[in-house]
């Protein structure tokens, strides 16, 4: 762990250096580039330093404490070298969690996409209901929430819904909800009073910025069509909606919410740069073990995560085997002790891997 901190600390050092020179001086987007580096290293050398200088302290105290006759200056040497010891171990702990790796992507802001899965219209009514989760989530962590675009049922839920939640630190908390929701209940449409089961997919994508992410416009191709409603009847006479093609990766998006062509346009390059740049991050991923994709807030939307039965008011998150019985204060947003849960395991599982 040591000569992984001393790495760390010469990185810093150069970043300093860097920083002062002319040439990064004179390139503004060099100098937002290595000022983030060195902002993002700042704490974990702080505290570095702390704890080499507490165990510069410990050693001379306790070269002190053999030298030294007077007993009165002997325990008081004594006490030092206690709380320096205590010290030691927690600066210790403080550099461990500060080791694990940061998710470069934390304080992104979200695009989420929730798809109705298996159960027809029952699957595209518990999307709505997920969308109204999520909001509420958003809404008690002073977080907004945008809609970029949207295909509704017939019955009011949502066949797809596509949303922005902006907000510092929205990723890290939201990410863990990639993956297959479950529900278990009796559909308002079933007259036997049998329960169903139905699935809906969320994945969750940080927002991709240009500097982020490079599209070159000769690899896209825009078509425009009239916008539709419910049922696929059309609601707007001019072609204000709009459909991107990524060519290289084969990605299409839509975006028809907006009145506006330029509106529209806007929304959806949104959704197809955080949809490539996760298609490069997937591939990327897929080049880890088998071992590092089998832990928690690995995305994998196949993954089913969580179910939500209603019959028992119980919602269970099959990744960390939590089982809570306040599916009602869940699915109204409460989702504090799921997330808190997940990060933890997390956490866990990478300190085991900064121990190694």
């Amino acid at each position: 762990m040591f000569e992984k901190l001393e790495s760390i600390e010469t990185e810093y050092k150069e970043l300093e250096r860097k920083l002062g020179s002319p040439e990064v001086i004179s390139n503004q987007n060099l100098l937002q580039k290595y000022a983030k580096a060195h902002s993002d290293l700042g704490q974990i050398v702080n505290t570095f330093r702390e704890y080499k200088e507490v165990l510069q302290e410990l050693e001379d105290a306790e070269i002190l404490q053999l030298e030294e006759q007077d007993q009165e200056f002997m325990e008081m040497v004594e006490a030092e070298v206690e709380q320096l010891r205590a010290s030691r171990v927690d600066l210790e702990e403080r550099l461990r969690v500060l080791l694990i790796p940061k998710d470069p992507y934390d304080d992104k802001n979200v695009i989420m996409e929730i798809r109705a899965g298996a159960g027809g219209d029952e699957a595209s009514l518990f999307a709505g209901d997920l969308f109204r989760m999520y909001s509420r989530y958003s809404e008690r962590q002073g977080w907004k929430t945008e809609i970029l675009d949207s295909s509704q049922s017939d019955l009011g839920g949502f066949k797809e819904i596509i949303f922005m939640v902006k907000g510092k630190g929205a990723y890290s908390k939201l990410k863990y909800e990639s993956g297959v929701h479950r529900v278990q209940r009796i559909p308002t449409t079933e007259s036997g009073g049998r329960i169903h089961t139905s699935t809906t997919t969320v994945a969750v994508l940080p927002e991709a910025e240009e500097v982020d992410v490079e599209i070159d416009p000769n690899d896209l191709r825009i078509d425009l069509f009239c916008s539709s409603g419910p049922g696929g009847q059309s609601v707007n006479t001019t072609q204000s909606a709009v459909r991107i093609t990524h060519l290289p990766t084969g990605i299409v998006v839509s975006c028809q919410d907006e009145k506006s062509q330029h509106k529209n346009r806007d929304r959806a390059m949104k959704v197809l740069r955080a949809r490539v740049m996760d298609k490069m991050e997937e591939e990327h991923r897929s080049e880890i073990d088998s071992a590092r994709r089998d832990q928690v807030g690995t995305g994998d939307r196949s993954e089913r995560i969580r179910t939500y039965n209603y019959p028992q008011g119980r919602v269970s998150d099959h990744r960390i085997g939590l089982t809570l019985h306040k599916l009602e204060a869940v699915l109204d947003g409460d989702l504090d002790e799921l997330v808190e849960a997940l990060v933890t395991t997390q956490q866990a599982e990478e300190l085991q891997k900064v121990a190694q």
